[in-house]
Formats: C-alpha cells, structure tokens, sequence
C-alpha cells in the first residue's frame, strides 16, 4: 500500500500528463457539481412551489365545500322565515306535539283557501335535495324532542325529557356553536352509525317574540369533503384535516384524529401565512369566521422532499454521466499523447544505454511526430559522428590502459625482488625456496597470461603474494579468500585486487603485532560483482583518506596513490559508472577497500 506522499511522488511529482488529467478531471468534476446542484436547486425549489400552490387549492376546495354546507343550512332557515305560514307551522310543530300539529294543519287547510306549507315535507325536501346530508334533525326545546329525518325518507319523533337524556343539557351547551362534531349523546338516541361526520346548527326562533324554541341540526358525510378536493387529491401530499372553532377534528384525510382534539394547537396559532414551516411541517389553513371552522393541510417535510427525490436520483445520474463523459474523453486522448511521448522517452533511454540502431516509429505531423523525426535524424547524424571521431577516441583510451598496466607490473616485481633480498640477508632459512617458488609461479602468470583472466587467476594472483609474506612473517599474519563457486569463471580486469593487497602489506600491515589479518570477500548484487578487501592494520588518517578518494575521482591527479588510481582508472575507461574502487579506513582500526566489477560472465570482456 502507497502512502500519500509515496503516491505522489511514483504517479504525479514527475509524470505531466498525469498532472493534465488530474487538473482538468477536478475542474469538469467540481463545475458538473456545482451546476447540478444549483439545477437541483432551482427544480427542487419549483417542485416544492407547485406542492404549496396544490396544497393552497386544496384548503381553497375543502373550505369552500364546507363553506357551501354551511351556506346551504343558513339558506334553509332563512328559506323558514321568509314564509311567514311556514314560519308559523315550524313554530308550532316545535311548541306543540305532533298530534296536535297534524290537527293544526287540517284546520288551517278547511278554513284557508290555499294550501299551507307543511314544515315536515319542507325539510324532507331538503333532504332529499342535498345526497351529502346523512340526519336532518328539528329539536324541540319546549317538548324535549328530536324529531329525525333520515336519508331513507323516515320520519321519527324521539323523547328528550332531560329527566331520562342527556341531550337536552348536551345542546344547550354546544348552542353557540356552529359547526361541529354530531353530539356523542345525540348519535346513541338516533342510533347513528360512528361513520365520520360533521354537523352544522342553527338556532330556531319564533319570529314574533324572538324566543329560542330549538335548533336546526343537519348531519353531513364527512367522505364528501374528501370527495371535493377533486383532481387535487391525487398530487396533494400529508393531510386535510377540518377543525371546529373547539379544535375538535371534524375532518381527517389520514384518519388519524377524527373525533379527537387537534394535538398540535401551536400549528394553528403560529400561522400567519400560506406555507409557513412549523415543527418540520409546511402548514396551510383558512379559517371561516362565520363558521368557525379551521381547514388545515399539514405537509412533512420528508414527504415534500420524497416528491423532488427522483428529480435529484435523476439530475445524480445525468451528472455522473457527464463527469464521465468530460473525464473519460479528454483522458483518452491525453493518455494516447502520453503513450506517444513515453515511447520517445522510452527510445532516448535506450540511446543512452548504447543501443544507437533504436528508431521511433511514429509517423504522424503533429508535435510529437515532429520531435520523433527530428530524433530519428539526430541519431543518423549521432552514428556518422562516432565512425568519424568517437572511435579513434576509443582507440586512444585503450592505448592509456596499454601503458598504465605497463607502469604496474615493473614496480609489483621491484617490490617483490626488494621482499626476497631482505628476507636472504636477514635469515638463510629453507623456507626462502618456497618464497622464490611462489614468486616464480606468480611472474608466470604475468608473462604468459592467459587468454581471459578470471576471478579465480586473480585471486590465485592475490594467495601467491599474501603466501610470501606469510612465510616471512610466521605467526604473525593470516588472510581469507572467500569466493562462490559460480564467480571464480568470471572474467575480470587483470591485477585489479593483488595491488590493493601490496598497498596493505608495504603501508597498513603491523609487524609488532601479531593479529594482523587481511580478506577478500566476493559476492553478486545485480549486474554487479562486488570485491571487499578488509585489514586490520594501520588505517589512513582523515586528511590522507580525504585526499586518496579526491584523487580517485580526478584522473589527471598525480598523487602518490598510483596503485590504488590506476585500478580506479582502468575500470572506468573500461566499463564505465559505477564501476571502480571506494576506499574507507579509519586510523588504527584499519581499511576496507570495495571494488565493483561488471558481470562480464565467462566470455571476453567487451569494453564499451
């Protein structure tokens, strides 16, 4: 797993197109946001409009229904007394029994010569007139008695007498009210079904004293005021509910509190305006002075949002479309114009490494098949410039090697000659055979090399020369050679370790000591053979270290670290970075030299 900054840097420090493409998908991505949510915005904003102007129409339907039964009830009574014998007949049969109506009505029919209304039929007509009126009931608060005209044409005459009802008492006090709940006690004397309903009253005079003597009940179908919202019941969301001036629920769409007490009385008073948001509800009402009621529509606001949510499932959708439309078609042709000039780069490298036959195929006019052209002709150009120049340079640097290794075998045999006479005059022992032994087998190898050299005969070199001076120097010096079996084949540069053991023996071995230990170590890390020679000796102080690696790294430097300098050379000239020779030391603690062949394996060495 990449972290940030590791990502960073692997897909996005160095790589522009990557860059482009990141640039140009946040901007396409943020500006195809922002438009779709001021879009949402601006529809959600005409959804929820439309939703407040179907629920203003609602209320307007629902009120002017109710309105309308009112209006009716009110035009009924005044139908009453504008007739001044219907009048008198409604007066009568309220003040006196029925009996004795009948009675009243056939005299006045002897001795009158025109008909007189009967107050009976009068509002069985109205009745039948009106298929919205469940109970029409006259109330007498002389007699105490109910007289019931239902919607199947009968006619029933029910005792009230307040010693056995409570109906006489329970309309005495819902008097002043106009519109209301049908009286719990008036249902059970009229056997009214629990069937949700609503009832509009009005008081009934005698027009001559103005003395109240009953009332006019008249029971609607609360399902008709569900009726007369019309095409607007089908788009209205949330509830229609009608209350009276009590806050009793005369009406409910849910049917959740008919019959009840409106629970939530701060809705109405915290209403001032159509559409107003109370407790996470947008409430709409009309109130009818005369009377009384309360037509309310409560919508919640979750129920406003679910009419716009498949507008935003929509606009969510056409959004992620054009972002993938505006990511995905420039990306394409960026990734195209980024594979195009990897490809360059890829063939530059390739150059870089040596391989001057690579070509770009790419034959297109634009800019990048421009700069492949121009490539291509730089290479053809490249390639007459080495046949004519680079060559004889190469020739030159073979020349330089030539006469550096011809500096170096003179002065490993004077050394060596110097060793073997010391050794004669300080001590005639039998071991100076063995010393001129290995010092004969090591100018051998030197005057009749081999066709390749390897690390085997290299190191084969180093043993000799360390066995010398372990003979001169008995107990007191000891060395290794570790090699892999799979490495002593490899082919390597000619006295590139035996000059680096000379320099540890003439200027870092101790003689007081008799620890002193040298070793070679070889080892594969790549393409890479590398040789670390380590002693214990002398060390180099910091300055002369300091200026031993300075030296290694100018050619043209004349120090006197001509051993060490001429291997360091030599691998340069002929296989380039990173090859060559690092020193490390540190004063009397002692020396690690590390030197880095190419892996040339097991055939001649090829120099570049």
């Amino acid at each position: 797993m990449l972290f940030p900054g590791k990502w960073y840097k692997k897909h996005l420090k160095n790589n522009l197109f990557m860059k482009i493409i990141l640039i140009f998908s946040i901007i396409a991505v943020v500006t195809t946001i922002t438009f779709s949510y001021l879009m949402f915005l601006l529809m959600s904003q005409s959804v929820v409009q439309r939703q407040l102007e179907i629920q203003k129409r609602t209320v307007e339907s629902v009120n002017d229904y109710m309105q309308h039964k009112y209006n009716a009830v009110q035009t009924m009574m005044r139908d009453v007394y504008r007739d001044s014998e219907l009048t008198a007949n409604t007066s009568y049969l309220l003040e006196h029994p029925y009996q004795d109506y009948v009675t009243y009505r056939l005299d006045r029919y002897l001795n009158e010569t025109s008909t007189t209304t009967d107050s009976v039929q009068f509002f069985r007509n109205q009745l039948e007139d009106d298929p919205d009126i469940r109970r029409l009931l006259l109330y007498s608060s002389v007699k105490q008695q109910l007289y019931v005209f239902n919607d199947r044409e009968n006619f029933n005459i029910i005792s009230t007498n307040a010693a056995h009802s409570l109906v006489p008492d329970a309309l005495y006090l819902e008097e002043a009210s106009s519109v209301t709940l049908p009286n719990i006690w008036v249902r059970k004397t009229i056997s009214l079904s629990d069937s949700p309903m609503f009832s509009i009253r009005v008081p009934i005079n005698d027009k001559q004293s103005l003395r109240n003597i009953g009332q006019l009940l008249v029971f609607y179908d609360a399902d008709h005021i569900w009726k007369s919202m019309g095409d607007y019941k089908d788009d209205f969301k949330g509830d229609i509910i009608v209350l009276s001036a009590d806050n009793d629920v005369l009406f409910d769409s849910s049917g959740t509190f008919y019959g009840k007490k409106y629970p939530y009385p701060e809705q109405i008073e915290a209403i001032y305006a159509d559409g107003e948001k109370v407790n996470g509800m947008l409430i709409t009402k009309l109130t009818h002075t005369q009377g009384g009621f309360t037509v309310l529509s409560a919508v919640p606001e979750r129920e406003l949002a679910a009419t716009y949510r498949g507008l935003r499932n929509m606009i969510v959708i056409i959004c992620l479309i054009c972002i993938l439309f505006a990511v995905i078609t420039p990306s394409l042709f960026i990734s195209n114009f980024a594979t195009r000039a990897h490809n360059i780069i890829r063939f530059t490298r390739k150059v870089k490494n040596g391989d001057l036959d690579a070509r770009i195929a790419d034959v297109k006019e634009d800019e990048l098949g421009q700069i492949s052209k121009s490539f291509n002709d730089m290479l053809d150009e490249l390639n007459l410039y080495i046949d004519r120049v680079f060559k004889a340079e190469i020739k030159q640097k073979h020349s330089e090697i030539s006469a550096l290794e011809a500096r170096v075998n003179p002065h490993f045999l004077y050394n060596t000659l110097e060793v073997i006479r010391m050794r004669a005059i300080s001590q005639g022992a039998a071991d100076v055979g063995e010393m001129i032994y290995s010092l004969s087998v090591l100018f051998k190898s030197y005057v009749h090399p081999k066709a390749k050299h390897t690390m085997k005969d290299e190191l084969e070199a180093c043993r000799l020369y360390l066995e010398l001076f372990r003979i001169r120097y008995k107990d007191k010096f000891s060395y290794e050679l570790h090699c892999p079996k799979e490495l002593e084949g490899r082919v390597v540069l000619k006295m590139s370790l035996q000059p680096i053991v000379e320099n540890y023996i003439l200027h870092g071995m101790r003689t007081d000591r008799s620890d002193n230990h040298i070793s070679i170590h070889l080892a594969k890390e790549g393409v890479i053979l590398r040789a670390v020679v380590t002693d214990n000796g002398r060390g180099i102080k910091q300055e002369r270290l300091e200026q031993i690696q300075h030296d290694l790294l100018d050619k043209d430097s004349s120090s006197e670290s001509f051993g060490l300098r001429s291997i360091n050379e030599r691998m340069k000239l002929l296989y380039g970075e990173p090859h060559g020779l690092a020193v490390d030391s540190e004063e009397g603690k002692g020396t690690t030299v590390t030197v880095c062949f190419p892996d040339l394996g097991e055939e001649e060495p090829t120099y570049v």
